[in-house]
């Protein structure tokens, strides 16, 4: 079973997203994720000041299997971007909760999108 932490919230995609004490969110792809895809050889990061919709792919991720498409769970403004992964793309396999975030974001006003607990992104982990 992959590791599901109970503070995230998660999209159907293998998104997960963190809310962060200043108001901005910080997204990362979950351990399910990772482990699907298996060693990451390559990461492409959206540019700082990117505006993306919710559902809009932001970045690509590639293993030595397969390249994915990763999407943003929510609105906003790209704030900052992991720069890290441009040379260590392993740190998502690794710690795909901690220094393997993506990217963070200013989230757009508006009601947010419908994200899932992280026991709900289990049951939807567990179908595949």
């Amino acid at each position: 079973m992959s590791d599901i932490p109970a503070d995230l919230k998660y999209a159907r995609s293998h998104e997960w997203l963190r809310q962060l004490p200043d108001g901005t969110v910080e997204v990362g792809i979950s351990d399910h994720a990772q482990e699907s895809l298996g060693d990451l050889v390559f990461v492409e990061v959206p540019e700082v000041g990117r505006t993306l919709a919710a559902g809009e792919a932001f970045a690509v991720v590639e293993s030595v299997k397969a390249a994915s498409d990763v999407y943003s769970p929510v609105a906003g403004t790209v704030l900052a971007v992991n720069s890290k992964l441009a040379t260590a793309p392993e740190l998502i396999n690794k710690a795909p909760y901690g220094d393997g975030w993506l990217m963070k974001l200013k989230p757009a006003a508006g009601a947010p999108p419908a994200l899932l607990s992280a026991a709900e992104y289990a049951r939807v982990a567990d179908e595949g």
